[in-house]
């Protein structure tokens, strides 16, 4: 071997050596991420799984994890619990005498009857060899269930809650809060990047200083003022629409949140763009909906879901002021939900409707969501 080839295969070496510790690495770490996730999503799997099951299948201290229903078997007019009956237990002579060895590890044997600590089978493969007795518990053996999936859940819970209605009274509020909280956040925004305020610096450092305060506190001050001096309590015995407006009025006044976002990207604008429209005639307005508005699509869609979530989800206000109205949303009645059933797989489906609308609108929107989005001038 020549002295030139030694540092040439000296450095294919370690390349390769390099590239198995980066296939290595990039190997463990996307096993940790997809671990990450899988633990993530297990509460909402198992959420979506227990509402498809059935209040027997729940019930069972052994059934499976997918959605079933016992096995059951008609014997003399009655219909009996179908058990896994060990090998041990199928095998005995003194239970069942000359039974040929079964090739399956257990037996299915329907339950007809316990006397004292004698449990009655019948074998629905061979219901004339009579009943076979066996001294045992019924605690030892686990029921046999096949798959299904219990669809009338839904069924149930749609027909209860009066979902349309919720669902109306729901969008209703989702569209009209959309459309007033975009607008006057786009239009605040639009003021702070682009015109020159007196004291502006001091204005929008006040307002998102109130992101800081909790609406808790905001709480008390904002009914007094709808009851107090509003008055819009007393109206809703004569309109009842009026229980909506508290839930809608402060939307149209903007969110400090959005607001700061939407500033931040039409900052990141550049104003050439505004002169040149300037230059061709356009006004603030004009500019803002040629100009500005088509270059922070991403970001406007992102405040629309980000407000879209937060009204779908929420819960306090629509308690405080619908409390005694019919007109209710999703959230708010999926606390009542129990009432018309406290069982785990209605509960558990009133939450898998709940979510539906939420997860159309995010994966129809998925595109534009944070794409691109600007938050503080740099691009993220």
């Amino acid at each position: 071997m020549s002295k030139s080839e030694r540092p040439r295969r000296g450095r294919d070496a370690s390349t390769l050596t390099l590239r198995i510790w980066m296939f290595t690495g990039m190997a463990v770490v996307n096993l940790f991420v997809w671990l990450a996730v899988l633990l993530y999503l297990f509460p909402l799997s198992y959420m979506v799984v227990t509402s498809f099951k059935t209040s027997a299948q729940l019930s069972e201290r052994n059934s499976p994890i997918l959605p079933a229903v016992p096995v059951t078997y008609e014997y003399e007019g009655r219909n009996l619990s179908v058990y896994f009956i060990p090998a041990k237990i199928a095998l005995d002579p003194d239970l069942a005498p000359g039974m040929p060895d079964p090739q399956t590890k257990t037996r299915q044997w329907a339950l007809v009857d316990i006397e004292g600590g004698t449990i009655h089978f019948v074998d629905p493969q061979n219901p004339d060899a009579g009943l076979l007795s066996w001294e045992g518990s019924r605690r030892d053996l686990d029921r046999v269930f096949h798959p299904h999936w219990e669809w009338r859940n839904f069924v149930n819970l749609w027909e209860r809650i009066e979902y349309p209605r919720l669902l109306r009274n729901t969008l209703i509020l989702v569209v009209v809060g959309e459309i007033g909280v975009l607008a006057s956040s786009i239009a605040v925004a639009y003021g702070f990047s682009r015109f020159r305020i007196p004291g502006g610096k001091f204005l929008f450092l006040l307002l998102i200083a109130t992101i800081m305060i909790p609406d808790s506190i905001t709480l008390v001050p904002t009914f007094f003022l709808y009851a107090k001096v509003m008055n819009v309590l007393k109206g809703m015995t004569s309109w009842p629409g009026i229980y909506f407006f508290p839930l809608l009025f402060q939307h149209f006044f903007g969110s400090a949140v959005y607001i700061f976002l939407l500033r931040q990207n039409f900052k990141a604008i550049p104003r050439d763009l505004d002169e040149a429209a300037m230059i061709d005639g356009a006004g603030p307005m004009r500019t803002l909906v040629s100009i500005v508005l088509p270059q922070a699509i991403p970001t406007v869609v992102t405040v629309a879901l980000l407000h879209f979530f937060n009204a779908w989800n929420e819960m306090r206000m629509a308690s405080l002021y619908l409390g005694v109205s019919r007109e209710r949303t999703i959230a708010f009645s999926a606390q009542a939900f129990q009432s018309y059933g406290f069982t785990p797989e209605f509960l558990q489906a009133s939450a898998v409707m709940l979510m539906i609308v939420p997860i159309v609108v995010l994966f129809l929107a998925q595109r534009f969501f944070m794409q691109d989005m600007v938050i503080t001038g740099m691009e993220k």
